[in-house]
């Protein structure tokens, strides 16, 4: 058991080192749980714009959400204008350690740059249960990436 402890820590260091250095407000292991976990919710229920070309074309169309990139991104130059963009539009932001983890919680067998998590999905309804419940988690990351900003800034 120790072992598995230790390949884990390990992997967590290989994934810390990788990650580009303008990558902040970067989430720290708990957030990047409960983010990840988001994600994946928002994939199930169609609420999620994955890739950069998709996230920048909602955030330019006046979409609201939370915008989750990932900081291993190589080379950085592809994502650095997302965050001025969701900056400019009022858009919570915040970089999660590794791009294959984040397009594994989004469904997707390709590593994703970003993704948007919107609370309404693009086509369809949802149950009203699954939309309260959406809300309430995507509230509580939002505040929590807040607070973190505002630790950093």
């Amino acid at each position: 058991m120790g072992s598995d402890s230790e390949a884990e820590k390990t992997q967590q260091r290989k994934k810390m080192l990788a990650v580009a250095p303008i990558a902040k407000p970067l989430a720290g292991k708990k957030l990047c749980k409960k983010t990840l976990k988001l994600v994946r919710r928002a994939a199930e229920h169609k609420c999620l714009k994955r890739g950069v070309k998709e996230v920048v074309k909602s955030i330019r169309r006046g979409n609201k959400g939370l915008c989750v990139i990932a900081g291993n991104i190589s080379p950085i130059d592809v994502i650095t204008h997302v965050p001025i963009l969701c900056e400019e539009a009022d858009i919570p932001y915040v970089y999660v350690p590794s791009k294959e983890d984040l397009a594994t919680a989004g469904s997707t067998k390709r590593p994703t740059c970003c993704v948007l998590v919107q609370t309404k999905p693009t086509k369809g309804e949802l149950g009203p249960e699954e939309q309260e419940k959406l809300k309430a988690d995507y509230s509580q990351i939002v505040a929590d990436v807040t607070e973190l900003t505002s630790t950093l800034f």
